[in-house]
């Protein structure tokens, strides 16, 4: 882990919010939210679909129930989504007891390294619903790493959370959106930083590629989170007052 050049570090400054992505950005499950997800539509309407084919990468839990909805016909009715979504929990406990997966490469020492500067903000910018966030992340012992989070049952569209996300960093810290910093591992994370103001850090951890990424226009890419230098010396000059 490279350490934070001086230059970068300053009790003085405006704070930075740094916004995590979760899945493919912080950690991998192996699956395990596709396959909570799974049994729960299994137990409420007796469909059995293993959802290989629905797509899962950098979109809101609540989109991709949609897709699960209209290719099955499903209505919730009478309080039915809020015990759809308790079902989904109860699983994905079970399945990450032990831990499917684990954290990605670099995450632990990038967290501390951030912790250690005091107008640092670490937040979530996540498509899952907090109780999965929650799940997923203290499976691995980070989720009392984060300060706050925007989650998926929020808003639908990913570029609406981001926004809420800079929101929330406004009110709770005073930074404009430019202060903020979506970190995530696809297109759709680069898209949601560009509609709500904020920079955007790209990581080839999620299946797609450094060049994959660097189409969409990040600000910069990153192979994966050990790489501090190249994140440091972009910070430093992104943010130099």
């Amino acid at each position: 882990m490279t350490p934070i050049p001086p230059e970068t570090r300053d009790a003085a400054k405006p704070p930075l919010v740094w916004l995590f992505d979760i899945d493919g950005t912080l950690l991998l499950t192996q699956g395990a939210g596709r396959d909570a997800l799974s049994l729960a539509i299994r137990d409420q309407f007796g469909v059995n679909d293993d959802l290989s084919s629905i797509s899962f990468g950098g979109r809101t839990d609540l989109l991709i129930l949609a897709d699960i909805c209209a290719r099955h016909g499903l209505v919730f009715h009478d309080g039915g989504l809020a015990r759809f979504w308790e079902r989904v929990a109860v699983h994905m406990r079970v399945l990450m007891d032990p831990p499917r997966g684990s954290l990605l490469p670099g995450v632990p020492a990038l967290l501390d390294a951030l912790s250690a500067e005091p107008t640092w903000v670490r937040a979530l910018l996540t498509g899952n619903v907090s109780a999965m966030a929650r799940i997923k992340l203290a499976s691995f012992g980070v989720y009392e790493r984060f300060a706050w989070g925007a989650f998926g049952e929020e808003a639908a569209d990913r570029d609406a959370l981001a926004q809420l996300a800079v929101r929330r960093a406004a009110e709770r810290h005073g930074v404009a959106p430019e202060r903020c910093i979506v970190v995530g591992d696809t297109e759709h994370d680069i898209a949601c930083a560009r509609a709500a103001g904020a920079k955007v850090v790209a990581v080839a951890t999620g299946g797609r590629t450094p060049e994959q990424l660097a189409e969409h226009g990040p600000d910069l890419v990153l192979r994966d989170l050990t790489d501090t230098r190249a994140l440091w010396e972009w910070a430093g000059g992104a943010f130099r007052e």
